[in-house]
């Protein structure tokens, strides 16, 4: 191949090349040809990079959606969960007499005062009082101290005693004694006896017997913690998973069922993590602070836990305007809106969101909104 010419059109070069000794008909035709494709090829190149470069669609005009009216309605968010109401007594009041027990005479959960029976050993009441000191000896004339002091406010709340809580045994007390034997069906002995009076740290309280310990033909034989004090209210818990208890932060509202069906007010006060288990447990008290069970607390039995259901607010109840949370949208400067029908933004305040919807400000009722198809909106 030799070069054969230069031709020159409007300053543009195209060098023909000729086959030594060939025919040069022929390779006019052939350049024609390849000028051709060399054309198609430049265009197909241009084309290319006019899709490349061309400008993104605005994703609200490409991506398909419906419209949903914004109306009227709630949003919030719960948990339904089991609460475990259990007492927890503690030993208060020890047994000092030995025989056999031939009656129980209060109920788990019982309110005591001063003077009450509580059980009887040898066919003899065992009686409790208010006082810090436990009874260690009989108490008899001319005997001095703190629990003779206890014993004559307990024979002056019976009616018994009108002297002074000097701590000394006069005649007085003796009489009181004496008095307070003949009503309780004893003899009159004018002494009390080691046993006959358990001391408890106050009065009037709930008790429970140790079941264990004090029934019906059961030997006792002294020394025995057998009263058991029980706080105000039981203690009221909810155990949960660890993601659980990350939804409930310490004031979460909770509503508990009590066992009549009506419902008690709480909230999450503490949160006891076992690693063991790994599980959470949130404590819970009134929302005033107090007992859970108000007044009612007497509802929940004192020998074994109580479940009770209960819901769990992890989103307050809102009410207000609401729409699909996916009918939101955000710009870079973090205004938050809604799209109207038209493809105008509205912008909104959000109040609350759970589940997927939210309760908005900042539009009318009945505005109908977009929603990017496939989130599950009505049309």
């Amino acid at each position: 191949m030799v070069p054969a010419a230069v031709d020159s059109d409007g300053g543009a070069e195209v060098r023909r090349f000729e086959a030594t000794g060939g025919p040069r008909r022929g390779s006019r035709s052939g350049w024609i040809v390849a000028g051709f494709a060399v054309v198609i090829a430049a265009v197909a190149v241009a084309g290319a990079g006019f899709v490349v470069l061309r400008p993104a669609e605005d994703p609200l005009t490409a991506t398909a959606y419906t419209t949903v009216p914004v109306e009227q309605g709630q949003v919030g968010s719960s948990l339904r969960l089991n609460t475990v109401a259990v007492w927890e007594p503690t030993p208060v009041g020890v047994n000092r007499v030995s025989g056999v027990v031939t009656g129980v005479e209060v109920a788990a959960g019982d309110e005591v005062g001063a003077g009450d029976t509580v059980y009887t050993v040898n066919l003899r009441p065992v009686v409790v009082a208010a006082g810090a000191v436990p009874a260690f000896r009989a108490i008899s004339r001319g005997d001095q101290g703190t629990d003779v002091a206890q014993l004559q406010l307990l024979l002056a709340q019976l009616g018994h005693y009108a002297g002074p809580a000097d701590g000394t045994v006069g005649w007085g007390t003796v009489t009181a004694i004496r008095a307070w034997q003949k009503a309780s069906g004893v003899a009159q002995t004018g002494v009390v006896e080691w046993g006959d009076v358990v001391f408890v740290p106050s009065l009037p309280t709930r008790v429970s017997l140790d079941p264990a310990v004090v029934g019906v033909g059961k030997t006792l034989t002294g020394g025995e913690e057998v009263v058991r004090g029980l706080p105000a209210s039981p203690v009221f818990t909810i155990p949960m998973t660890d993601a659980q208890a990350s939804m409930v932060p310490i004031g979460t509202h909770v509503r508990v069922t009590a066992p009549d069906g009506s419902e008690w007010s709480a909230v999450a006060a503490d949160k006891t993590s076992d690693s063991e288990t790994q599980t959470v447990t949130v404590g819970l008290t009134g929302i005033d602070g107090g007992a859970v069970c108000g007044e009612a607390c007497g509802s929940i039995p004192v020998t074994a836990e109580v479940r009770l259901s209960s819901e769990i607010e992890t989103v307050p109840t809102v009410e207000g305007l609401v729409v699909p949370s996916a009918a939101l949208v955000t710009d870079a400067s973090g205004q938050v809106s809604v799209v109207d029908e038209d493809g105008a933004r509205r912008a909104v305040t959000v109040r609350a969101s759970a589940r997927g919807m939210s309760v908005i400000d900042g539009v009318d009722e009945g505005l109908r909104v977009r929603v990017p198809a496939g989130n599950g909106a009505p049309g």
